[in-house]
């Protein structure tokens, strides 16, 4: 039997409540699951690389079949690379689905033999993401209930 490898693929800048929500979900569901987080040097993050990877370590490092990785370049490439046939997204919204359909049926042209799976959040973490939580840190605003607790700023 071949191992069920799935990669959750994002900047996870900063990881958020509803990142954490789809990855305990998801999780399993597979027999390992890779956080991928893409690394983009034109894009500016506001965290570096080895935080974002520090709190989504602690903060899966109970779930004994989760680990953080991160790549350059195309996500189906990585897929290749590690041997993962799924690639998980987290969908908040329709408009999420939108966005994300015309990434996968992309992905699907690229390799034939990665299939996206798609987790919605759970509704309490729907209206979530990384840009407002960024927003919040930046003007000081409390951040704190939408991030896990290993997140440190």
């Amino acid at each position: 039997m071949n191992k069920r490898i799935a990669v959750f693929a994002g900047t996870f800048d900063p990881v958020t409540m509803g990142h954490v929500d789809v990855v305990r979900r998801a999780a399993p569901l597979f027999d390992e699951l890779i956080i991928a987080i893409g690394v983009n040097t034109s894009k500016k993050t506001l965290f570096p690389l080895e935080k974002r990877t520090g709190w989504l370590t602690k903060t899966f490092e109970d779930l004994k079949n989760v680990r953080v990785a991160h790549y350059e370049g195309l996500t189906v490439s990585f897929c290749e690379s590690v041997g993962a046939g799924y690639l998980l997204r987290g969908l908040r919204n329709g408009t999420d689905f939108d966005y994300e359909a015309h990434i996968a049926q992309l992905n699907k042209s690229l390799d034939t033999r990665v299939e996206t799976v798609f987790m919605m959040t759970s509704p309490q973490y729907s209206f979530i993401s990384s840009t407002l939580v960024r927003d919040l840190i930046v003007h000081k605003g409390d951040f704190r209930p939408y991030v896990p607790d290993a997140m440190e700023v």
